[in-house]
């Protein structure tokens, strides 16, 4: 056994363990063995580690300081597989992004200002920077405040995250397919790389409301597999080979809204509908719903003194977004230059995560293997 000291934290609507990156293996293949150890994964209940067996609990941060001058501070996200044999670093994670700036503040990797402090976040996942601004009053990172947040029970203090460039993450372009809209199995999809790679279809043309429960598309088998085929069809014509069985390129199912929103949304992560709606996504969204004959565009409805803010209705209730929309001088229309929201995070725990290897296959230990 070895022991290695982490932080589990709330991340918006999703939580997971927080690392320093001088704690892990440079290694990315010792790394990722210690990361299902320390999560208690491949297993459905993760009860031999941390995790709390399903993908939103199932998450882990590595923060240190930027090496690059444009940065702060730099992390990697990773999705560890709870039933699965896999770390996968390809997708990025906006609600687990809230905590990286207060604990990188706590950790002392960055110098806090009162009353707040802003943090610049490179994420290597994505290679784009965001700007976190946390409330430091008295130079102290502070989690009490009177901010809500729809699917986080109770109050926090705010946390703001701006993203900056955030268009083509893994592709390059805003639309990869070149398109914003394409066809696949018959229906119209607009695929979007905003943050994250995704790709939208609208839920009657799969004949769904877009207002259903989490459990109620969950429960539908067959649409959860057609949802599937699409993502991979997807994937294919963004150029995102490895997807399969990975988390990108995203799906959400789009609709009309009903609560005064801009738009609803069921967002899948990607094999069960989220009971919220991950940050990364919503953006992802607000930016197709700005963006010329996307199947989001068709359907949004915005406030006329706001447009620049997309307010989205998922299954637990609303999240707004902000776009820094660019006005052309040569009068080419408006491009989306940033993008932001409002989003809390705090500590749940701080010690020792205790990893256990099996033997190897010689008989020997395990975790002699790690260097660091």
């Amino acid at each position: 056994m070895m022991s290695i000291p982490c932080v589990l934290m709330r991340g918006g609507s999703s939580k997971g363990l927080f690392f320093l990156s001088e704690s892990l293996p440079a290694d990315s293949t010792m790394r990722d063995r210690m990361l299902l150890a320390a999560m208690g994964s491949p297993d459905v209940r993760q009860i031999d580690g941390m995790g709390g067996g399903n993908d939103l609990s199932s998450k882990v941060v590595i923060v240190g300081p930027s090496r690059n001058p444009i940065a702060d501070v730099e992390y990697l996200f990773a999705q560890v597989s709870v039933a699965r044999d896999l770390v996968d670093v390809l997708p990025n994670s906006g609600n687990m992004l809230a905590g990286v700036a207060p604990f990188a503040l706590e950790q002392g990797i960055v110098a806090a200002s009162s009353p707040s402090t802003t943090v610049r976040i490179l994420n290597i996942n994505s290679g784009k920077v965001v700007e976190a601004t946390v409330q430091t009053p008295g130079g102290k990172v502070t989690y009490s405040g009177n901010f809500r947040l729809d699917g986080v029970p109770g109050s926090s203090a705010p946390i703001s995250l701006r993203f900056i460039d955030p268009v083509g993450t893994r592709t390059g372009r805003l639309l990869p397919t070149g398109n914003p809209r394409d066809v696949i199995d018959g229906l119209p999809v607009s695929c979007i790389d905003f943050v994250i790679p995704i790709v939208f279809v609208q839920a009657q043309a799969l004949g769904k409301s877009g207002h259903e429960t989490t459990l109620e598309l969950d429960e539908d088998k067959g649409f959860m597999q057609r949802l599937e085929e699409i993502r991979l069809a997807a994937a294919r014509m963004m150029g995102l080979d490895d997807a399969p069985g990975r988390g990108i390129p995203k799906i959400a199912l789009l609709s009309a809204p009903r609560h005064g929103g801009t738009i609803a949304s069921r967002y899948f992560v990607p094999t069960s509908c989220h009971p919220v709606h991950a940050a990364s996504g919503a953006l992802a969204l607000a930016a197709a719903c700005h963006t010329t004959d996307t199947v989001a565009e068709a359907l949004a409805e915005f406030d006329c003194d706001r447009p620049a803010e997309v307010v989205i209705e998922h299954p637990s209730g609303t999240m707004a977004c902000q776009l820094e929309l660019v006005i052309d001088p040569l009068g080419g229309g408006s491009r989306i230059a940033g993008a932001s929201l409002v989003t809390s995070a705090r500590p749940l725990l701080s010690g020792e995560v205790f990893i256990a290897y099996p033997a190897d296959q010689n008989g020997g230990n395990a975790v002699a293997q790690i260097r660091f």
